[in-house]
């Protein structure tokens, strides 16, 4: 049984809950996306699994998961980008947000998400259980697609996308 640390809105643990129970009941919980970028500034994007619980199918950051109980979340961020994408290096904490959307399966997305950022310019060695597809693409482009195809891409990767661009400034400066 895997779970998931419940969370307040300041990021305080307040519990824990089976994965599939905290999104079956909406309820906030610790998550953490990984945005890999090549030396062209190009965003290393992959397309779920089919088989995921929810989200099947759809494009999304380089990798995102949820921290075990107990396990910091930036060694969370570093084992998941190895078990997903064959990538092994520490992604830096960039900023954390709060979202809540409806899934399908009638799930619940609510969590405190964690977003990290790394370098990477080789091909990822993907897990086909976890990734169907990869891509890099560079952010005008991605932008534009987001727009023109909503729906091929996950709620929390198009939050990300339409706010990141301040937290990379800051970053470069």
């Amino acid at each position: 049984m895997e779970e998931v640390v419940l969370v307040d809105s300041k990021d305080r643990e307040i519990g824990r809950m089976e994965k599939l129970e905290a999104h079956k009941k909406g309820v906030l919980h610790r998550a953490f996306s990984v945005l890999i970028f090549n030396s062209r500034h190009e965003l290393l994007i992959q397309r779920r699994s089919e088989g995921k619980y929810h989200s099947g199918g759809l494009w999304t950051n380089t990798c995102c998961s949820h921290p075990r109980p107990e396990e910091p979340v930036h060694e969370a961020a570093k084992r998941r980008l190895m078990e997903e994408m064959g990538i092994d290096l520490q992604p830096e904490f960039l900023y954390k947000f709060i979202y809540k959307t409806e899934l399908d399966n009638q799930l619940t997305e609510h969590e405190l998400d964690h977003v990290f950022t790394g370098t990477f310019d080789g091909e990822p060695n993907i897990n086909k259980d976890e990734v169907d597809d990869w891509k890099y693409v560079d952010l005008k482009t991605l932008k534009a697609d987001i727009e023109a195809n909503a729906d091929h891409y996950t709620h929390w990767f198009k939050i990300i996308i339409e706010n990141i661009a301040p937290h990379l400034k800051l970053k470069v400066a």
